[in-house]
């Protein structure tokens, strides 16, 4: 197979291959109850929590514990500010992405490890008062913002396509959209998240992303290039799309997953229906790679197949 260059030329980003194959999105988004984020200026490595100017055994410690918790932990950056930025203070935002009652709580900490008290627990369950108690610095942000990849230092893919996005943004949705550590997916470049949904999303266009702000501002989703919900587990997050598209459904909190055995996913409608989706892993043909500069492999990759309508509920 010939791959064709991207947008930026290059023949061997993994963004290329992924978009040359046509590779499915749906059921790619990582896995979360809730997310953390906070804001750290300057350079980022590989495994920026520990790779950056934040206190690296702050940093390993407490992304430790939100891995426990089943908490996402990130770095946030601003669009423009200069990288090496020092002596302000740090934008945190904590976020739980349940249907029907996710929210998202913003503040300011002179020190990132002011979050050494945040419950996580209470993150993870969706408790926001137990939330609010533990950092009191916190309150509720009434607008969704949008996180996007652009760490190079993981994938030269997110810096590459990632920094154009959050440059065009910034200028489109100021004060929403925020560079992001790692969001999984390097070959779905520019990936992107948006909180409080959870809900990822790749091969972003400025249009696009655009899109998927205003539509979270409805309390939607935006089915082009959505790669899941990180509330669902990823044959959930498969299910669930699946659905979506059946139905034409765009309301985030509409849907539900109601349960998964190894061979299919329940999704239910806040109206009663319900849905049965079979969700397979089958060898991605041909390999590819799964980030830039590894070789390509036979991945797994999922497939839904037609949701088969139950028992109103």
């Amino acid at each position: 197979m010939t791959v064709r260059p991207d947008a930026t030329g290059r023949p061997g980003l993994c963004s290329t291959f992924c978009r040359e194959l046509r590779e499915p999105l749906t059921g790619t988004a990582i896995v979360a109850s809730g997310w953390v984020v906070v804001e750290q200026p300057g350079p980022w490595g590989a495994k920026a929590p520990t790779h950056s100017h934040l206190d690296p055994e702050f940093g390993g410690k407490f992304d430790d514990a939100c891995k426990k918790a089943d908490v996402r932990f990130g770095l946030i950056r601003a669009p423009g500010r200069h990288s090496d930025a020092i002596g302000l203070s740090h934008q945190v935002y904590v976020a739980s992405t349940m249907p029907g009652r996710s929210w998202l709580l913003g503040g300011r900490v002179d020190d990132p490890e002011a979050l050494r008290t945040l419950d996580l627990d209470a993150v993870a369950r969706g408790d926001r008062d137990a939330v609010v108690a533990s950092l009191p610095g916190l309150s509720l942000v009434d607008h969704p913002v949008m996180l996007v990849c652009t760490n190079g230092k993981r994938d030269e893919c997110c810096a590459l396509l990632g920094r154009p996005l959050v440059k065009a943004l910034s200028a489109a949705a100021p004060g929403r959209v925020w560079e992001a550590n790692h969001l999984g997916g390097h070959r779905f470049a520019p990936t992107a998240t948006v909180l409080p949904a959870g809900t990822m999303h790749g091969h972003l266009t400025a249009e696009g992303a655009v899109n998927v702000l205003a539509a979270a501002d409805r309390g939607q989703t935006v089915l082009t290039g959505l790669r899941g919900r990180s509330t669902w587990t990823k044959h959930g997050q498969a299910a669930e799309i699946a659905v979506r598209r059946l139905i034409g459904e765009l309301s985030l909190d509409a849907l539900r997953v109601a349960g998964e055995d190894p061979e299919a996913v329940t999704v239910w409608h806040r109206d009663g229906r319900s849905w049965t989706v079979p969700v397979t892993s089958v060898a991605a043909d041909p390999p590819r790679p799964e980030s830039c500069g590894k070789e390509p492999f036979a991945m797994s990759i999922l497939q839904a197949g037609a949701p088969v309508p139950g028992e109103a509920r």
